[in-house]
């Protein structure tokens, strides 16, 4: 029986910290023995806004490098880099021309970054859902690992899947996409910022101390859990709107600590800060000790890395050579 198949990927920009390993790769890793897995490195997004070159290849190598020192293994999963297959700017373009641009200027996140970018907004920054539905659906996904933040750009993808082509040029015999899926991860899904518990982890915030990077030393966790913001109230618990810095800090220690909860609770029920943070921050250090450890060997190998990268983008691009060549078909392009 077939797997079914999920496609994900984080950009690299900036070093992964704790929200995109519990949010995302902890559960790719999960599904790898269950599902078919395809999972990049979104290089291509990360260029919406001002980059560093030098820093963009450093941080995709080491994103990648990433993935598999959190548990991806390459014999279960595809791994590669977005811009090393052309199907992925070919189907963004050829998408672009049929989605209307209304669509996209009621996207909720275009409008919040647009804000803080001012004149300096780029087209591409307008453009980032139809790249991400071009990346989608290119793989013929099944489903799609989403956070809350995420869900209305899946939407769109579906909407452009088959509103757009499927509708325009293909029947409900024969598709020209496959409409996927969401699959939402809640537990752990928003790890939210250390200086601001409404406020979702971030790559993106200026300050250093709003989250924990997966390659952080221990003593660099043990000072900014000391720093996190936290309440003047004894004891902690989950889900309380009034103490989102309370709840955020909890949820971290019961998803690194692997304790059910309850028992959590239980445990820091009458906890007072003092006696949590050093007992959240040595879980911390112990959990991505040997994510660290794993990182150090595959980063000291780069060739062999490399070599795997090729072979995942092989595999991808046999699969996105099938769906481009069924879209330019659908929509009447000459055949070379």
């Amino acid at each position: 029986m077939t797997k079914p198949r999920v496609l994900s990927g984080v950009q690299p920009t900036g070093s992964l910290h704790l929200g995109n390993w519990l949010g995302a790769i902890k559960n790719w890793v999960e599904l790898q023995d269950s599902h078919d897995t395809f999972f990049c490195v979104v290089d291509l997004h990360a260029i919406t806004v001002p980059h560093d070159p030098h820093e963009l290849a450093k941080n995709t190598i080491s994103t990648a490098a990433l993935y598999y020192a959190c548990g991806i293994d390459s014999s279960k999963s595809t791994v590669f880099v977005q811009s090393h297959v052309s199907s992925h700017s070919e189907l963004c373009w050829l998408l672009d021309c049929l989605t209307p641009l209304n669509w996209l200027e009621r996207m909720i996140q275009f409008k919040e970054k647009a804000v803080k970018q001012g004149d300096n907004v780029s087209v591409g920054l307008l453009n980032y859902p139809v790249l991400m539905a071009a990346d989608i659906l290119l793989y013929d996904a099944d489903l799609v690992p989403v956070g809350e933040d995420q869900k209305q750009h899946l939407e769109l993808a579906r909407n452009i899947a088959q509103q757009r082509v499927n509708s325009r040029f293909g029947s409900e015999e024969k598709p020209i996409l496959k409409v996927p899926e969401p699959l939402i991860i809640k537990e752990g899904a928003r790890v939210m910022s250390l200086t601001d518990g409404t406020a979702k982890m971030s790559k993106s915030d200026p300050n250093e101390g709003s989250r924990i990077n997966l390659l952080d030393p221990p003593e660099l966790i043990v000072k900014k859990i000391k720093r996190a913001k936290t309440d003047p109230m004894i004891g902690l618990e989950f889900d309380n709107p009034e103490r989102p810095e309370a709840s955020n800090l909890l949820n971290i220690y019961a998803i690194v600590s692997g304790l059910e909860r309850q028992l959590v609770l239980n445990e820091c029920a009458s906890m007072g800060w003092g006696k949590f943070k050093p007992l959240l921050a040595d879980a911390l250090v112990e959990t991505l000790r040997p994510v660290q450890t794993n990182y150090a060997e595959i980063i000291a190998n780069k060739t062999e890395l490399i070599d795997i990268l090729k072979q995942g983008r092989e595999k991808a691009e046999e699969v996105a050579s099938k769906t481009i060549k069924r879209v330019r078909d659908a929509m009447g392009f000459l055949e070379a």
